[in-house]
């Protein structure tokens, strides 16, 4: 049998030690013979028939006792992990303390593992948190606002002779040097000013510059080969355009929306601009209680899993020796951690489960976040196995709506904010998806499948109106209700 004791050697990490009897070892040894028979070429012997004395002999019982160890070690040590309760959240570390006698293989197989292990920690009363959200008006200005954004859309961009400003648009050539030498070029490249979107410091450099002037700046280069270094940037101006925008009037109403006034279009804008404020202070909310839990809190942090995800990301990135990013990277790795390591103890306290049904949307908005049509989404996870890790996902989001429907959230004028809708409740009947998702993946690939149908359509009536705004009813966007990577 399989017997293991664990020793807690930090509040983040333990150390398995594992005993393997001769009786548990013994078909992992068997299957051992077997893999080699298939792998080895003796002559008088078919391929897969050799004999366990041959191999013996020719190949030794060193080598049959390191694949059966290879092939049961991590089946030894789920169980160890299952016998002890642990909640491991790393890559475990194996050291052979003691193998089988190879004359007879009795004696038993032990192992040490360390690994990184969740955490203990408790969570404050939500009802004792007060969170405070900046005030929000669906007043004239924020509906105007809203309105010469719609307008914006059907602007028309005209050529001017002046100098370039905040909100132009302007079209520029980009030579790129380091150290003299050119590493890259664009032409034509269209810009907005003020946007920020291209690269740091540009707005200031071109600022004031009319058509045909030139001017140099010095920027960190954010793509292509020498993505990160600094570059000196040489900037020419070739156009600059100011958008002008429509009248706003009954005409334009008919041409941009469904609806025939001025009047009919403001009534919906200002609903719009509503729901999208309760939606803002959610979202502020949200985020402002997991500060609040994370300040209140003390989560120990495992330095090793930091450690390996900040290198990942680093090397990814080719700057291993950029100390600066480094300590960026490593601070904002240790806040997402503690992120996660809350969430996943308030979805346990509240024994969050997952409906199929939550599991598909999830997956239909993920596809949409990532570009790819939601049945190759659902494919590309089956094959690497991440459909359990995506129900995570949607625990930790729910078990977050949940906790904010128990927490007072005010705006910066004392007035309660009124988060119905945003927030979610407890009592329903979920089903545990963690172990049907593999079952009823093809399920939800249908389902995906479906979506994707109904996406076409809704993609071909919109060439058939393109410049149909939304209708008067506009339901608010829904949004993960907490982002933990």
């Amino acid at each position: 049998m399989v017997n293991s004791t664990v020793e807690k050697l930090s509040p983040t990490r333990v150390k398995l030690h594992i005993t393997v009897s001769p009786e548990e070892l013994k078909p992992s040894i068997t299957h051992a013979y077997e893999h080699i028979a298939q792998d080895v070429q003796i002559p008088g012997f078919r391929k897969g028939k050799v004999p366990a004395p041959i191999i013996d002999q020719r190949i030794g019982r060193g080598a049959v006792i390191e694949h059966a160890v290879n092939e049961g070690l991590d089946g030894f040590y789920r169980q160890a992990v299952e016998d002890q309760e642990l909640r491991v959240i790393g890559r475990p570390s194996a050291e052979i303390v003691e193998l089988p006698e190879l004359k007879d293989y009795s004696g038993d197989l032990v192992v040490d593992v360390e690994v990184d292990v969740r955490p203990e920690f408790d969570l404050p009363a939500y009802d004792s948190i007060t969170v405070t959200v900046d005030a929000v008006e669906a007043d004239e200005a924020a509906v105007d606002a809203e309105l010469d954004r719609l307008r914006a859309r059907f602007g028309t961009l005209v050529t001017v002779d002046r100098p370039a400003a905040k909100g132009d648009f302007v079209e520029l050539d980009l030579v790129a040097t380091i150290d003299g030498t050119e590493i890259d070029r664009a032409e034509g490249v269209s810009y907005e000013v003020g946007s920020g979107e291209l690269l740091e410091g540009i707005d200031e450099a071109i600022d004031s510059l009319t058509a045909d002037e030139q001017t140099t700046f010095r920027s960190k280069l954010v793509g292509g080969d020498h993505a990160g270094e600094e570059a000196e940037v040489s900037v020419t101006i070739t156009a600059v355009k100011e958008r002008e925008l429509p009248d706003a009037d009954d005409d334009f109403a008919q041409m941009a929306s469904e609806f025939d006034t001025l009047e009919e279009l403001r009534a919906s804008l200002a609903e719009r601009v509503s729901e999208q404020s309760v939606f803002t202070q959610g979202a502020a909310a949200r985020d402002k209680f997991v500060e609040a839990l994370i300040e209140a809190v003390e989560i120990p942090v495992p330095p090793q899993l930091i450690e390996d995800e900040v290198h990942t990301h680093l090397e990814g990135e080719n700057r291993l020796e950029d100390d600066v990013h480094r300590a960026e990277v490593t601070e904002a790795s240790e806040k997402q951690f503690r992120t996660q390591m809350i969430l996943d103890k308030i979805a346990e306290d509240a024994n969050v489960q997952v409906s199929q049904d939550e599991l598909t949307q999830y997956l239909i908005q993920s596809a949409a976040q990532y570009g790819m049509a939601p049945q190759d989404f659902v494919n590309a996870l089956q094959q690497g196995n991440q459909l359990p890790a995506m129900v995570g996902e949607v625990a930790r989001n729910k078990a977050l709506a949940i906790a904010l429907g128990k927490v007072t959230v005010v705006d910066t004028n004392g007035k309660p904010v009124d988060l119905t809708g945003f927030v979610a409740v407890e009592g329903e009947e979920p089903v545990d998806a963690e172990e049907e998702v593999v079952e009823e993946a093809q399920e939800i690939a249908d389902a995906a499948a479906d979506a994707d149908a109904v996406v076409e359509a809704e993609e071909a009536a919109a060439e058939e109106a393109p410049k149909k705004a939304p209708a008067k009813k506009r339901a608010p966007a829904k949004k993960k209700a907490a982002d933990s990577e």
